[in-house]
């Protein structure tokens, strides 16, 4: 990615939505534009865990308002990401499916540990490089995330549900702040938080910090009031804590550095920080200028190199993990990419990469299920896929992986509802026609094969007559295949 590139990052937060736009220079991204609205996605939750009609409007008209900045951004340039209450709301295919219309780009709903991940690497980017093993907090609206690392690398990332706005409403539905209320909060956030106290100890991290939400909006009151900061002492906490039980509500409150948006969540937080302190003995927390979104802008930076895509370093890690066969792998990986270069001839400078990454990765994965049964591998490896925590890797890009290895044998019935989607077409067809020219496990001869597309779903491979004579198992194998698409919305044929 050249000097000057423009990269924007859209968080789709619990209690705001965030769009940072930076400039790479010389390897670092410099802000050039942030935008924040508070949303508070996360309250508008219902008993069935439904976005209300209110909470899926106000989020449309944030990113209306977003996408008109990032008009004339290329796909690559932006990454957006959603977290903890799209992750829950049961309805959240109705509002990602109008978000993309609307923002212009897709959205990854991604998981609580690939939010840590991202967390830890926007704080890590933005503090001076150090030897010192850092603890991140970062409580969110309705999750929060814990990381231990040391560098630019995560090594122990967790999410769990307990954040500012589910708390705020739990607990001070009202607004009203009392002893009993914070007490049955912070007790309550420990009772989630108390799986942490093993692998979070104190002698594993030798400076804490936070970031975003709820600890930056604590460090700027304490800092505003004259404590030492920017960061956030066990004296200052409780010193806060006393102003809001003093203030005896919400909408009382009335402090230097209280945003006017963070004021009614401020309950939730204070007692979900105070109970992390409580949990891990912290002193003293560092307030972190990184966040999500800055991590998200690193990640895309890194998507660029396959040697740096942390993805890429997932998908080697679960092929190690489940034996498979590195050989057949880049061979099936090979053929895959040799046909859909074929289908592909006129596609975008920056689309074929992406496509072929995709494809490499499902040709590195298709016989991962071969360690459970042999049999059905390929419906153990879809499972694999689909329930794995793969860091860099969002839930929707691990379900199509899981899609092409369920699919790259058998047969095809069983992916009917996904038959409208040409490009994932074009890749299992590419890995079906690779396993099977693969199927003697050695490197197949390709010469005079050509695959092809027309205008009526329709694929064609042409298969000389002396390639067939001369590969009558592989040419068997094809005819087969012309058979097994014929119950689909597809037509593959041989010429």
């Amino acid at each position: 990615m050249q000097n000057g590139t423009l990269l924007a990052a859209v968080d789709l937060g619990s209690n705001s939505f965030r769009l940072e736009i930076g400039r790479l220079e010389l390897g670092q991204i410099r802000r050039t534009e942030y935008l924040k609205e508070t949303v508070r996605q996360g309250g508008g939750l219902d008993e069935a865990r439904n976005l209300t009609p209110e909470a899926l409007q106000r989020g449309w008209d944030c990113l209306a308002r977003f996408a008109e900045r990032l008009a004339g951004f290329r796909k690559s340039q932006v990454r957006a990401v959603a977290t903890q209450t799209l992750r829950e709301a049961r309805n959240r295919d109705v509002f990602l499916q109008r978000a993309h219309q609307i923002l212009g780009f897709p959205i990854e709903v991604i998981s609580g540990r690939e939010e840590a991940r991202l967390i830890y690497q926007g704080v890590a980017h933005l503090l001076p490089q150090s030897q010192e093993r850092r603890l991140v907090v970062d409580i969110g609206g309705r999750s929060t995330e814990l990381i231990l690392g040391q560098g630019y690398e995560a090594r122990v990332m967790e999410s769990y549900r307990v954040g500012s706005v589910a708390w705020s409403m739990r607990y001070f539905p009202e607004g009203q702040f009392t002893a009993d209320a914070f007490s049955a909060a912070e007790i309550a956030a420990k009772a989630v938080l108390d799986e942490a106290l093993g692998a979070y100890d104190p002698g594993l991290w030798d400076v804490a910090y936070g970031s975003s939400g709820t600890i930056g909006a604590v460090a700027d009151v304490l800092q505003a009031a004259g404590w030492e900061g920017p960061g956030i002492s066990r004296a200052g906490l409780d010193w806060l804590h006393e102003r809001l039980l003093a203030a005896r509500s919400a909408d009382r409150v009335r402090m230097d550095g209280l945003k006017d948006d963070r004021r009614p969540v401020i309950g939730g937080g204070v007692s979900v920080l105070r109970a992390v302190f409580d949990l891990l003995s912290i002193d003293r927390m560092e307030a972190a200028e990184g966040a999500l979104r800055h991590g998200v802008l690193y990640d895309l930076l890194e998507r660029e190199q396959v040697q740096t895509d942390v993805r890429a370093r997932s998908v080697q890690r679960l092929a190690t993990r489940f034996e498979a066969d590195a050989a057949q792998a880049r061979r099936v990986s090979a053929v895959a990419i040799h046909f859909l270069r074929q289908l592909h001839r006129a596609a975008p400078v920056d689309e074929l990469p992406r496509l072929e990454g995709t494809l490499d990765w499902a040709a590195q994965l298709h016989e991962i299920g071969s360690a459970i049964s042999h049999s059905d591998a390929h419906k153990h490896g879809a499972y694999i896929l689909d329930n794995a925590d793969a860091p860099g890797f969002a839930q929707h890009e691990l379900h199509r992986l899981s899609l092409l290895v369920l699919g790259h044998r058998g047969k095809l019935r069983k992916l009917e509802a996904d038959f409208e989607d040409e490009t994932l077409i074009r890749q299992l067809l590419c890995l079906r026609l690779a396993v099977i020219l693969c199927h003697a496990r050695r490197e197949p001869e390709l010469a005079g094969l050509q695959l092809s597309t027309g205008t009526d779903r329709s694929f064609t491979l042409k298969v000389p007559a002396a390639w067939a004579r001369a590969w009558p198992q592989s040419a068997h194998l094809l005819r087969e295949e012309t058979a097994a698409w014929q119950r689909t919305p597809w037509v593959f044929s041989l010429a």
